[in-house]
């Protein structure tokens, strides 16, 4: 489904990746365990196109997508959940939700915004009470939902995930958690960044990255 060869990336002369090779297969939790700063952000960015200069060959379904720019990307299928969540925090979670769905219906299922709204909901039904509410008013926790919810809007079959359960109120790591496991059993693709273990305990593998560089996996 996804695989990546010899990924590098720096920031101006500072080099921050260095030869890195995963793949992510179809259905696939993968987790990436590493401390700050080791380049987990880094990478996730580089794969969906929105990181620093990155050099190396990224093959999503068989073509190499490496040269396409990050709406391509998105459009093909990646859909990613930065750290910082990006919301529109002047938008209501409603807004934030919509304006996410392609307006182009697919012959799949769930492909319709009405129902990938309906389905949204189901997995995070505290959303429901504050679909009115600006997104800045939330909590960070809440945030983080409307985050992934927003990007499930866009029908990705693969999440790019940063940090999705830190830094956020246990009981909200616990629903975070619980939707992100149920998507994992309806097969959808993961490649989750973390230093919490939250989900490495239920990923089919875990890779290691240490400055830079894919140190093991598991």
């Amino acid at each position: 489904m996804l695989a990546v060869e010899g990924l590098k990336a720096w920031y101006g002369q500072a080099q921050a990746l260095f030869d890195v090779s995963l793949t992510v297969g179809e259905g696939e939790l993968v987790v990436i365990q590493g401390l700050n700063g080791a380049g987990k952000s880094t990478l996730l960015q580089s794969l969906i196109g929105i990181g620093p200069r990155a050099q190396g060959r990224i093959i999503w379904q068989n073509e190499p997508i490496q040269a396409w720019p990050a709406h391509r990307r998105a459009k093909a299928g990646l859909g990613f959940v930065a750290e910082d969540r990006r919301l529109f925090t002047a938008l209501s979670v409603k807004e934030n939700l919509w304006i996410a769905a392609p307006s182009v219906a697919s012959p799949s299922a769930e492909s319709t915004p009405a129902q990938r709204f309906d389905r949204v909901m189901a997995l995070f039904p505290q959303l429901q009470t504050m679909l009115h509410r600006p997104a800045s008013q939330m909590s960070g926790g809440e945030q983080q939902m409307l985050a992934l919810a927003r990007t499930l809007m866009t029908r990705p079959r693969l999440l790019l995930l940063d940090e999705p359960c830190e830094g956020i109120a246990p009981v909200l790591v616990a629903a975070m958690r619980d939707a992100l496991l149920q998507l994992a059993r309806e097969g959808v693709a993961m490649l989750v960044a973390e230093q919490n273990k939250i989900l490495a305990q239920h990923a089919q593998r875990v890779l290691v990255l240490t400055s830079g560089r894919m140190d093991s996996a598991a």
